[in-house]
């Protein structure tokens, strides 16, 4: 199995800066890749930006390009994302992904970010 700690989340005012981070443990050659979901009150959980581990391009989401970078550091098997210029709409529960060969889907706990207006 994998597992997954989130941390960072807090509460900002909008226009200011959060960095979330992630980190893997357990059977982390399994995962093919990674990434950062959100999910707001009454809303679906949504892609926030993710990788593959083998390399290419990160995705985003067209409404944090621009203003979110996904980065990791191997030798922590840590996850990062950096959120830069905090809007209200931003505000939700932060999940981190590992997408498994092995069991799919695994995700951390979450972890509240608030932007206030």
């Amino acid at each position: 199995q994998v597992q997954l700690v989130e941390s960072g989340g807090g509460l900002v005012q909008a226009g200011g800066s959060l960095r979330l981070s992630c980190a893997a443990s357990g059977s982390i050659f399994s995962i093919h890749s990674m990434g950062w979901y959100r999910q707001a009150p009454g809303k679906q959980r949504e892609l926030v930006a993710a990788f593959i581990t083998s390399g290419g391009t990160p995705h985003y989401a067209d409404s944090v390009k621009g203003r979110f970078t996904i980065s990791r550091d191997n030798a922590k098997n840590t996850v990062y994302l950096q959120m830069n210029s905090l809007k209200p709409e931003d505000t939700a529960v932060y999940y981190c992904n590992a997408q498994t060969y092995a069991w799919g889907d695994c995700w951390g706990q979450g972890t509240q970010v608030t932007v206030s207006s």
